[in-house]
């Protein structure tokens, strides 16, 4: 099955105003699948019953959030790895970093190879703008 896109007229990133104006692709979702029915398709697919997956994989969110508030790496084998990343104010000099400079951290998920040969196999869409 095919990625579906569309064309979106965008302004130049970073530029005042815009700038120059151009059509990008961006993907259109095709829906939401929730930890509900991921757990009903793995417990499909394998021999433990949904709410046991259920209870393993709100574990480990749960188990996610403590680690990577305490700065770890989670690395989840081939399905790839966690980190926290932070944004923050440039500072003139190293002793004035502190803190107080951090204004965001995001987690930063990188996919595992699995996941990674997938976007080399992936088949493009173009749909039109009545189709959403």
């Amino acid at each position: 099955m095919a990625v579906k896109f569309k064309a979106i007229l965008r302004g130049e990133p970073g530029v005042v105003g815009g700038g120059v104006k151009k059509y990008y692709a961006i993907a259109v979702s095709s829906g939401e699948h929730s930890l509900l029915k991921l757990s009903t398709y793995i417990s499909k697919a394998t021999t433990v019953n949904k709410a046991d997956v259920l209870a393993v994989l709100s574990s480990l969110v749960e188990f996610m959030i403590i680690e990577l508030s305490d700065g770890a790496i989670i690395r989840l084998g081939e399905l790839g790895s966690l980190r926290l990343s932070l944004h923050s104010k440039g500072m003139d000099s190293k002793e004035d970093v502190n803190a107080s400079c951090i204004k965001d951290a995001t987690i930063v998920f990188t996919p595992g190879s699995e996941l990674k040969d997938t976007l080399k196999t992936l088949s493009f869409e173009k749909i039109n703008e009545t189709e959403e």
